[in-house]
């Protein structure tokens, strides 16, 4: 099969087309024919050796976090799926996914409608669990609450805005003045323009901030987060750990760090969402699989609107 691997750190140069053996399911893995993957920014930290300690002997490594396709083989343990079956979702720290199968648990992830694209799903997996678990399980949203998502224009940050609406909240988001309109097709009901202003100088108050961005302190929004309100980060620095720590001893705004978990029944939920038409898919270009050195290069510049796919057949 034909995979696309790392065999040094670098530029999207060193991503090179490789002919390699296809692997074989083991316990409660499934082989996937991957149809469609995504970019997300660990692609690029690994590619450049920004995260040595999760490449460390690995090389070549295959990238690729998310995945949709349809089962091509299932390992013994298995009892969820079926080959032929739709599925899509998130590999986990190891990659895989691009290339033309892939091993992933069954647990990670979910039955994938035939209504819904497998480009479309390719985006889904990390950004949105990463939104879904932050603004529901960390943040514990409820309708009617005010949302603040740092970085709204991206893959996190635009599923953050979008989830955000549909649980019933009032959103703000955060992004630069090129991606406004972007942002406000997503459902905020306002922009704030990071270059112009600084969101933790206002005097208004949000119960959740959503830091898609992962560029803020808990130290800097605590006074813009309402008496219960929870900053949710998605970059574990070593400040952000040390006030996750401090929070569990005191009242008042906390902090809390979302690590997206594959999980099958929050992937099962998106999937509904979309194949119901009530939640959006922020897709913002579509590569093929040839042109892989050329998506990280998009990607890397800084101009994407949401996500990006590659479609590998």
């Amino acid at each position: 099969m034909k995979a696309v691997r790392l065999h040094r750190f670098g530029g999207p140069e060193v991503l090179q087309q490789d002919e390699v053996a296809t692997p074989s399911p083991k316990l409660d893995e499934l082989l996937v024919r991957v149809h469609a993957t995504s970019l997300n920014h660990i692609d690029l930290g690994m590619r450049r050796g920004d995260l040595k300690p999760l490449t460390f002997g690995r090389l070549p490594l295959t990238l690729g976090f998310d995945l949709a396709g349809e089962v091509a083989a299932c390992g013994p343990k298995v009892t969820a799926f079926l080959p032929g079956d739709r599925v899509y979702g998130a590999i986990g720290h190891r990659g895989g996914a691009d290339a033309e199968y892939a091993l992933v648990k069954q647990a990670r992830v979910a039955y994938l409608p035939s209504t819904v694209p497998f480009t479309e799903a390719a985006v889904v997996p990390i950004a949105g669990l990463t939104a879904l678990q932050a603004l529901r399980t960390h943040a514990g949203l409820q309708a009617g609450g005010r949302v603040l998502v740092n970085g709204a224009s991206g893959g996190v940050g635009a599923f953050g805005v979008l989830l955000a609406k549909l649980f019933g909240a009032h959103v703000v988001g955060v992004c630069s003045g090129a991606k406004r309109d972007f942002v406000l097709e997503l459902g905020a009901d306002e922009v704030i323009d990071y270059r112009e202003e600084d969101f933790t100088e206002r005097r208004e108050q949000w119960d959740v901030v959503l830091d898609a961005a992962g560029n803020r302190e808990f130290s800097d929004v605590r006074r813009v987060l309402s008496a219960k309100g929870v900053m949710v980060g998605t970059r574990l620095s070593p400040g952000t750990a040390r006030d996750v720590a401090a929070s569990q001893f005191r009242r008042g705004p906390r902090p809390a760090f979302v690590p997206a978990k594959e999980r099958s029944h929050d992937l099962a939920f998106l999937a509904r969402l979309i194949e119901q038409k009530k939640l959006r898919v922020p897709l913002d270009r579509t590569f093929a699989f040839g042109d892989l050195r050329e998506a990280h290069r998009y990607l890397e510049a800084g101009n994407v609107r949401g996500k990006v796919a590659v479609q590998v057949v």
